[in-house]
This record gives structure tokens, sequence and C-alpha cells, in this order.
């Protein structure tokens, strides 16, 4: 992916008001970011712990999602599988974030959701530059280009929902 700045990042939401965009937390490291090894650029809000954001270029453009999630309640044995990287982790480490739709659906509060890595690391999951809490990922026969081309199938997925 390539670099983005603050202002690339607040232009791209396309399912929340200019306002809510201007005023969301964005990462303060943006410099610092490993943008060779994302595929997305994903985010929780330090101030509001059940949001979080995540920005992708689909078709030449940036598509920013606002979403919203509740921590998993779960027990310290079960154990999630996020469903765009396939990874899993044990105790809230997956959460159902729920975005709300674009236009007149979005308005009449409807939204769609997937099961994603609450902290949005799906990309270095992917390489190995991150480690599950559960201590590694289950092998794959996939090459990391296949494995990189499902996640983004799986994330063009529910962009599409999201904007339908």
């Amino acid at each position: 992916m390539r670099s983005l700045t603050e202002q690339d990042i607040r232009n791209s939401f396309i399912n929340c008001s200019k306002g809510e965009a201007k005023r969301l937390s964005v990462p303060r490291d943006l410099a610092e970011r490993p943008w060779d090894d994302l595929d997305f650029l994903g985010w929780r809000d330090p101030g509001a712990p059940d949001r979080s954001y995540l920005v992708a270029e689909r078709e030449g453009r940036l598509v920013g999602v606002a979403m919203r999630f509740q921590a998993a309640q779960r027990g310290f044995l079960h154990r999630s599988m996020c469903s765009l990287c396939l990874t899993t982790h044990p105790r809230g480490g997956v959460a159902l974030m729920t975005a709300r739709k674009t236009g007149a659906a979005g308005r009449e509060g409807n939204s769609v959701g997937a099961y994603m890595c609450t902290d949005l690391a799906c990309s270095l999951y992917l390489r190995g530059k991150k480690v599950p809490e559960s201590g590694a990922r289950f092998e794959e026969s996939l090459t990391l280009e296949q494995q990189i081309e499902r996640t983004m199938g799986h994330l063009t997925a529910f962009l599409d929902k999201v904007s339908a």
C-alpha cells in the first residue's frame, strides 16, 4: 500500500459524514507505518474503545470505513478466526466489526459486519511480521501472494456490502 497522509485518510470515508470524518482519530504514527507490508490501513480509536477504522485502495481510489465492535466476553480457551486473513486468536483477538452502510440504507440504520482481527493487523500476520497471541498461524499450502489475494478478496466483498 502507498503511504497515506491524514488528509488522504479523512477524505476516503464512505460511510460517515464529512464532519464525522474530520473528528475521527487518525493514527499519529503514519510516517512510521510499514507501508510496504500493508495491504490496507486499519486502526482502533484510542479514545473510543468500541471504534475502529479501515482504509483500502479499491479501483484506484481510497475507500475508508468507520466500524464499531463490542469486545468479546469469551472464555480463556475460546478461539476465533478472522474472516479476512484467517488468523485465529484467543480471548477477544477477533471481533464482529460492523459498519454502517452508505446512502439511504445507512441513514435507516442498516449495517453489515465481518469477524476481523481486533488490531486490524491482518497484513502483518500474513507476512509473519506480527505473531498472534496464540504463537503461530496455521500452516497453509498457499503462497504468500495467494494468501494476500484471498484476504483482499474478502475485504473487497465486505466493502462491496458496505457500499451496496
